[in-house]
């Protein structure tokens, strides 16, 4: 909305993913018990050290951050830079100074915040709309972990998110500041414009045919047929694994029984309730207030209160209150067990007794009801069949892989033999260069480190096999020069007419440019501003034609003496003068319109500064130690 969030918003946000790296997505976390055990540390805190083994494991969380984001294409190679290392590095010391700060200020996790940040992970929602416990289970012991190693790291990583979230929700931005901060970007500044374009001094330059052999000589790279290459190349991936396998019926029909419930639809009921909130930790006295209210409740509505304003007016769940308690549909896994139990208890239209859970007491009232149901094995046929090929190729692809790799190195004459043996076709690429610009982005040629290999001298000299190269998830490549054509200059005679277009257009601009800076001296030293546009407003806050560059210059430009000028150098545009004539600020009623969209994009943005203050004041404070150059030798990201 306004420039120094549109400029440093990406920036920041991606600082803060550096800094706090969420423990449930489920890629090798583990606990920090494991990781201060090893003596090889990369950094120490306040004594407390961060090991090789905890660096190695973030670096391979921020790739896989990268590649979910980019794509499978990226290459590890852009994290194995000093910089890419220094800030993941930075990121894990953040980690450890919040995490050591929250223990200071004795920051818990409830249990109820640790469920919520559970059933909010990803893919553990089972069909019926409720918590996928075996999936859960299974996702852990993948990674060799078990539920109370789990949790208390996601406790501990909750609490390391605790500071940085409540400070910067606790931002306040002051009105003056909010309201000069609307000024700025939504005043309106009517400029004209007189462009200088490189097309109207075209018909000035008349190149010699020496000046024109001159300029050819001197950038020969722009008039080469670039080097390409005939390739061959084989794809090996758990797809094409996938393809190859051979189903039963028996084995389609066993799974589908066994994992019925894979298929069920469970019940889901609607249902209205009114919460009368009891903290974690109240004692006797306060829940015994508590229930008295929500048994009071109770009478007013089976003596024939409406349920839905006593609900406004009373529950404790802001939530559902304004819908008059309306909770909607819901399985019976989405709920804590004690309200559960009570509301698939119910009758459509029934009320409950007062029900007891961990947030407080609540009165619920039925209000519909969804049968279950099973979908029928012909129409999950198909959908198994897939499942069940993913599930064979994923378990096959790494002992494939490894017969891939040695196959195609042992036999690196031609890719005929590991084509025979995986049942896979070979594939030719008729002109590939070696930036790869002609291929699709999804091309496993499209690979850097592909085209590096295929490319390489010895690959062109020998025209063997190239290693098998792994260009994403579960898939390798391994491809081979068939025929090199070497980068050739084109004749001068088949390029005159592009080479005279190039020189034309240079010299061209540099006339513009040249007549556009004299005509600004003039108009500075008081000559007629003729041969202007007509004026037209633009402002920070809205879309523009102008050229970003045009529009900060237009806005550094003071505004007491108007008409006022400035000259830009626009590249292939030429060279445009904007004289700004009229200042126009946004009026209060504008202000009171924006104020409230403004309010939340500053108060992020001084937010994120502030989250930013308060880790760069804890290093600050802390004794630090760090020892990149260990990590640098002896990391080994994937």
């Amino acid at each position: 909305m306004f420039d120094s969030i549109r400029k440093h918003q990406r920036i920041l946000q991606f600082l803060l993913l550096i800094l706090i790296f969420p423990a449930f997505v489920f890629f090798g976390v583990s606990g920090y018990d494991r990781f201060l055990s090893d003596a090889d540390s990369v950094a120490t805190v306040g004594g407390a050290k961060i090991t090789r083994q905890e660096f190695d494991q973030a670096m391979r969380v921020q790739l896989e951050q990268m590649r979910r984001v980019l794509g499978d294409q990226v290459d590890a190679k852009l994290l194995d830079t000093p910089s890419a290392r220094a800030e993941v590095l930075e990121g894990l010391i953040s980690q450890r100074l919040l995490l050591n700060a929250a223990f200071e200020q004795k920051v818990t996790i409830s249990d109820a915040q640790l469920r919520q940040t559970i059933l909010a992970i990803p893919g553990l929602k089972a069909p019926d709309g409720g918590f996928d416990k075996d999936r859960y289970r299974a996702l852990l012991s993948a990674q060799g972990m078990t539920e109370p190693v789990f949790e208390a790291q996601l406790r501990r990583d909750l609490a390391i998110q605790a500071l940085p979230e409540a400070v910067s929700q606790s931002v306040i931005v002051p009105r003056s500041v909010l309201e000069q901060v609307i000024r700025l970007q939504e005043q309106v500044r009517d400029v004209r414009e007189l462009a200088f374009k490189p097309a109207d001094f075209a018909a000035q330059v008349k190149p010699t045919d020496e000046e024109l052999r001159k300029h050819y000589d001197a950038n020969a790279a722009a008039y080469e047929t670039p080097e390409s290459a005939k390739v061959e190349y084989l794809v090996l991936s758990a797809k094409s694994i996938a393809e190859q396998i051979t189903l039963s019926a028996d084995d389609v029909r066993t799974y589908y029984e066994q994992n019925k419930a894979r298929f069920t639809t469970a019940e889901e009921r609607r249902a209205s309730h009114i919460l009368i909130a009891v903290d974690a930790g109240a004692g006797a006295d306060a829940r015994k207030v508590a229930r008295e209210k929500a048994e009071k409740l109770l009478k007013q509505v089976r003596d024939g209160a409406d349920f839905a304003a006593l609900a406004k007016a009373n529950s404790s769940d802001s939530g559902s209150a304004a819908q008059g308690g309306d909770l909607g549909y819901f399985a019976r896994g989405a709920m804590v067990k004690s309200f559960a139990d009570a509301a698939f208890a119910l009758k459509d239209g029934e009320i409950s007794d007062v029900v007891e859970t961990e947030f407080g007491y609540h009165i619920i009232k039925l209000t519909g009801i969804k049968p279950g149901a099973v979908r029928s094995f012909d129409e999950v046929r198909k959908e198994i069949e897939s499942d069940l090929r993913q599930q064979q190729a994923g378990a096959k692809f790494a002992e494939t892989a490894d017969a891939f790799s040695n196959m195609v190195y042992e036999q690196a004459d031609s890719l005929k033999p590991a084509a025979d043996r995986f049942g896979l076709t070979i594939q030719t690429a008729e002109s590939l260069t070696r930036a790869g610009t002609d291929q699709p982005k999804d091309s496993p040629l499209a690979n850097p480190k592909l085209l590096a290999a295929v490319f390489s001298p010895e690959s062109i000299r020998t025209k063997r096999n190239s290693e098998a190269i792994e260009v994403g998830g579960n898939t390798l490549v391994s491809a081979r020069v068939v025929e090199y054509r070497p980068a050739k200059r084109k004749p001068f005679e088949s390029v005159q007419a592009e080479v005279r277009a190039n020189v034309v257009d240079a010299e061209a601009r540099k006339l513009a440019i040249a007549a556009g800076a004299k005509r600004l001296e003039e108009l500075r030293a008081g000559g007629a501003a003729t041969g202007f546009t007509e004026a037209r407003g633009i402002s920070r806050a809205a879309a523009t034609t102008v050229p970003a560059q045009a529009l900060d210059a237009v806005f550094k430009l003071t505004a007491d003496k108007l008409p006022a000028y400035v000259g830009l150098d626009l590249g292939a545009r030429g060279y445009s003068i904007y004289a700004l004539v009229k200042v126009t600020d946004p009026s209060a009623e504008v202000i009171a319109q924006r104020r409230a969209a403004y309010e939340q994009q500053v108060a992020q943005a001084v937010g994120q500064q502030q989250v930013t203050d308060l880790i760069e004041s804890l290093k600050a404070r802390a004794k630090i130690t760090r020892r990149l150059e260990s990590a640098a030798a002896k990391t080994d990201t994937p």
